[in-house]
Order: C-alpha cells, then sequence, then structure tokens
C-alpha cells in the first residue's frame, strides 16, 4: 500500500513538473482601445493555444464577442522559451504566423506575413 502511494506522489509531481511554462493567464497589451485575458493550455501533444477569457475597456470589464475565441493557435515548442504557430488578430479577422518568446513573466507574441520578415509584436505580462 506504502508503495501504491509513493508511486501517486511521484506520477503527480512529474505531471506538474512537465506542465508547460506558458500555461496560466496571460494580460495583452490594450489594442484598440481594450485589452484580454487569455488562457493558455495545453491543446494536443505538445502544442499550446489560447483562448480569450475575459475583456477589459476604459470602463471596465466587458463582454467581448470575442470571448471564447482562440487567439494563440498551435504554438510548438521550439525550445529555449521559443514557440511557433499561428496567432488569430480580431480587428482584422486573419490569422497569421505566430511566434512567441517566453521571458519570465512577460511573453512577447508576433503575428508574422512574408515568411515572418514583417511582424507586428505585443508584449503580454501573467495574471497567474
Amino acid at each position: 500500500m506504502k508503495f501504491l502511494a509513493i508511486v501517486a506522489a511521484v506520477a503527480l509531481s512529474a505531471g506538474a513538473a512537465l506542465a508547460d511554462p506558458v500555461e496560466g493567464v496571460w494580460q495583452t497589451q490594450v489594442d484598440d482601445g481594450s485589452f484580454a485575458y487569455v488562457k493558455m493550455a495545453p491543446c494536443g501533444g505538445p502544442k499550446v493555444c489560447g483562448v480569450i477569457a475575459r475583456t477589459f475597456n476604459d470602463a471596465g470589464e466587458y463582454k467581448s464577442p470575442n470571448i471564447g475565441k482562440q487567439l494563440v493557435i498551435d504554438m510548438v515548442p521550439q525550445g529555449s522559451g521559443k514557440y511557433e504557430g499561428k496567432v488569430w488578430q480580431p480587428s482584422k479577422d486573419r490569422i497569421f504566423m505566430g511566434k512567441m518568446t517566453l521571458n519570465g513573466d512577460r511573453l512577447q507574441l508576433a503575428g508574422c506575413v512574408a515568411g515572418g520578415l514583417i511582424c507586428k509584436k505585443q508584449t503580454w505580462a501573467r495574471v497567474q
């Protein structure tokens, strides 16, 4: 019985250790007068995705029609805190090639065109 408890404890700690460091909630930069909280979580294999969880403007929290939509799509870890996948830009309703770089509690996102030569960047802050 004690052996099973040890195995369970090791399995639980290994699961926590395997969590991707970008998992959690991130606050976007202000864009077009508003910002969002994006929940980053696994979305198949090593991929990480981000869904808009809450939205805010000058008046406070509001119910944007974009809540629940995927903003960060299929980001695959490349090592050294770098990720590649896709990002959705709500204001243009377009999906772009995406890159992310994690640096502590800051996450730099870029939506790119022309094979990654031209990128629009934002820096997000960890909320949780």
